[in-house]
């Protein structure tokens, strides 16, 4: 998914009349990150168009995969690090000499922020208020030689040049290999860089009659906007410090407090809900961070699984305005009765379509429970909101709090990094609580140490539940996570396909349930020969 605030374009020229290139160039972006790599194959190295895709490619899906809990910095320092080393030591191997061989520039954007690093000749330009500013290093003997002192792959071990810069609106980031600064000068490069990367390629294949000397690639970002999130953090709002019931804040009058920070409101004969930064974000940064992370995603996840949001323009403090629910949540709703077959299944649909949707934003909802889901009954038929934007974050995060214990898989009180396999653990124990009023593991208190034993079946508390039903949560809940479903994908199917569900068996009932007839016929006979062993023995 590419990132609506950033322009891209990349293309790449072979030199004279060569098919092919050994620069190799990507593009990719996620829902935080924009990561941009032109790689310049060493020419007079025999592995060097391959060295060049290699890298690109490490590079990419590494950073797809990293943990969140790593900076930017740490994470390209040690991508960088680990392609080297791979690089030398099969270079050494296959041609007993260094000839996987590569120059590196990289850039990687996270909100308003410019990451980037180069390793050789190839360059990371900035241009900003019409000037045009080289951010890397080239790392030659001197400057206008050729002569690279430093490439990927040469040695054992390499250290590239890192950069960081802040970025603006209209700033425009360019990458390019050498072919392209070396055909075109700086100035003409500075006047055309808005044009993109295929026209500048191309105007430099033209300055040459077509007969590149050399192999061009270039990439241009152009920043098309602010990054929201980082101008939501720094616009001049204050934060209430205490609000009032019948207060008036910009039209809506507050009728109810749920806590210090969410209230209920009415404006125009409408109520709503309002959500206040804490009044600890006021001295502490990382609060505010999370409260305008949370409101950010509020207002940019658009999703029937959703309340509608909103961040109005003219506030008068940091808050952010929710579609008000009518209905209760299910946690309430349970304490009542369970809910029905039909209803818990279509709950199960919702609640993935909801974690389907996030995932393209690279996103988990964090803290799936009754308590975050709200009820509304139409026609009938109920409806399901899921609540909550504030425990939404980054899938793989293993820093993220999120979550409430009982709901918690094992696998993350060993603080491994949150999955769609764990989001699927929380949902099945919502699914196993709404048809039964149990905790599959028990109830489990904040800083508990919890032991895992195995569950009852959810049908032994309701024999109302199908055994196809039975197979999906308990598969879905599983204690060793390799058991468990892997991806929303495949849970969703066997929900909309109960006639395709895998059985899933309970340890103490694996032999019995999955060898039933050949179980009793030979208890049949175990009975029949200690009958006849105990009938012999009374006559003796």
């Amino acid at each position: 998914m590419l990132n609506s605030n950033i322009k891209s374009s990349a293309f790449g020229l072979a030199k004279g009349r060569d098919i092919k290139t050994d620069d190799f160039y990507a593009i990719t972006s996620t829902s935080n990150l924009t990561i941009a790599i032109v790689c310049d194959g060493v020419g007079s190295a025999e592995a060097g168009a391959e060295a060049a895709k290699r890298v690109t490619n490490y590079l990419l899906n590494n950073f797809k995969i990293r943990p969140r809990a790593w900076s930017i910095e740490k994470s390209i320092s040690t991508f960088i690090s680990s392609i080297n080393s791979i690089l030398y030591e099969e270079g050494m191997a296959n041609f007993e000499r260094s000839e996987l061989l590569t120059t590196l520039a990289l850039v990687v954007i996270e909100g308003n922020r410019l990451y980037g690093a180069n390793i050789g000749d190839s360059r990371v330009y900035l241009h900003r208020n019409g000037s045009l500013m080289q951010l890397s290093l080239d790392h030659v003997e001197h400057e206008g030689s050729h002569i690279l002192t430093h490439v990927l792959g040469g040695e054992k071990s390499v250290k590239p040049f890192y950069f960081e810069n802040i970025l603006s609106k209209n700033d425009i980031i360019l990458l390019c290999s050498d072919g392209l600064y070396n055909t075109l000068s700086h100035g003409l490069i500075e006047k055309n860089v808005y044009l993109g990367a295929h026209l500048l390629v191309k105007k430099a294949s033209h300055s040459t009659y077509d007969n590149l000397v050399d192999d061009t690639t270039a990439i241009v970002l152009e920043i098309l906007q602010d990054d929201e999130k980082s101008s939501l953090k720094h616009q001049n709002i204050p934060i209430a410090k205490s609000v009032h019931v019948g207060q008036n804040i910009d039209g809506y009058k507050l009728e109810k407090s749920f806590n210090d920070n969410t209230w209920l409101a009415s404006k125009n004969t409408k109520e709503y809900i309002l959500k206040f930064a804490p009044k600890e974000a006021i001295d502490d940064e990382n609060l505010l961070d999370l409260f305008v992370k949370e409101a950010w995603n509020a207002k940019r996840l658009k999703s029937p699984s959703f309340p509608k949001a909103v961040i109005p323009k003219n506030r008068s403090y940091r808050y952010y305005v929710m579609q008000k629910i009518d209905g209760q949540n299910l946690h309430a709703f349970l304490k009542q009765k369970t809910l029905t077959i039909d209803d818990a299944i279509n709950l199960g649909k919702i609640l993935l379509q909801m974690s389907q949707f996030l995932l393209r934003y690279d996103l988990v909802h964090g803290d799936i429970k009754p308590q975050n889901i709200m009820i509304e009954k139409k026609a009938q038929e109920m409806e399901f909101k899921i609540i909550d934007f504030g425990s939404i974050t980054e899938i793989f995060s293993i820093s993220s709090k999120a979550g409430t214990p009982s709901f918690l898989s094992p696998d993350r009180f060993l603080n491994e990094a949150i999955s769609e396999s764990s989001e699927m653990f929380s949902l099945g124990v919502t699914l196993y609580l709404s048809l039964t009023k149990k905790y599959p593991y028990g109830e489990i208190e904040p800083f508990q140490n919890p032991i895992f034993k195995e569950p009852k079946a959810p049908s032994f508390y309701n024999e109302n539940i199908p055994h196809w039903l039975d197979s999906v949560i308990l598969r879905s809940i599983a204690i060793d996570k390799e058991k468990r479903y892997a991806h929303y994908s495949e849970m969703a199917y066997e929900l909309q396909n109960p006639q395709k569900v895998t059985p899933f068996f309970l340890k103490n009932r694996f032999f019995i349930k999955s060898h039933g007839l050949a179980f009793y016929k030979a208890g049949f006979v175990i009975m029949t020969i200690v009958n006849a062993i105990l009938l012999i023995w009374m006559n003796a």
